[in-house]
């Protein structure tokens, strides 16, 4: 059993909450637009972290972080990437992987937009933990906890991050 915590879209903006409600977590997952290697830096000082680079990420990022990552996670398939869409509307630089061979768990950041939600056709659950950083026009900052047994996901929470 693995407690996971996920964050998105920070665009190098630091709030030390991060480490607050990532405590309990065993691992932290960064679904792009991390902004600085001083902030994916940071994390990883405090837990494992496995993240991928965004859009807006440049070299320093990308030299240690793929564009794309799929692993095993306590027995459920995981893929992530930052630019992925959701249901029904994939992006197209993605969608054929998926369709071809669907994890059990797709991770995307990029919209800023918080979104969980089951595909019932590729049989896979999607998450997209929305903004944690500044950068954007989200409203309300958001984080994501949950725990990853025995190839299933549950106990997910939301985090609002208010100023």
């Amino acid at each position: 059993m693995k407690r996971i915590g996920l964050l998105s879209d920070t665009h190098a903006f630091w709030d030390d909450r991060y480490l607050d409600y990532f405590e309990e977590c065993d691992e932290i997952w960064h679904a792009g637009d991390i902004g600085s290697y001083e902030l994916i830096k940071r994390l990883s000082d405090f837990r494992p972290v496995r993240a991928v680079f965004g859009n807006c990420d440049g070299a320093d990022i990308r030299r240690f972080y793929p564009g794309l990552l799929r692993w095993n996670c306590e027995g459920a398939d995981v893929m992530m990437t930052h630019i992925g869409g959701y249901p029904r509307k994939y992006a197209p630089t993605i969608r054929q992987k998926l369709y071809e061979n669907p994890p059990q768990l797709f991770v995307c950041g990029h919209s800023h937009i918080l979104k969980v939600e089951f595909d019932p056709k590729l049989r896979m659950l999607c998450i997209n933990p929305g903004a944690a950083g500044l950068t954007g026009w989200q409203r309300v900052r958001t984080l994501i906890r949950f725990t990853a047994s025995e190839g299933d996901f549950h106990d997910l929470e939301v985090i609002e991050l208010h100023k």
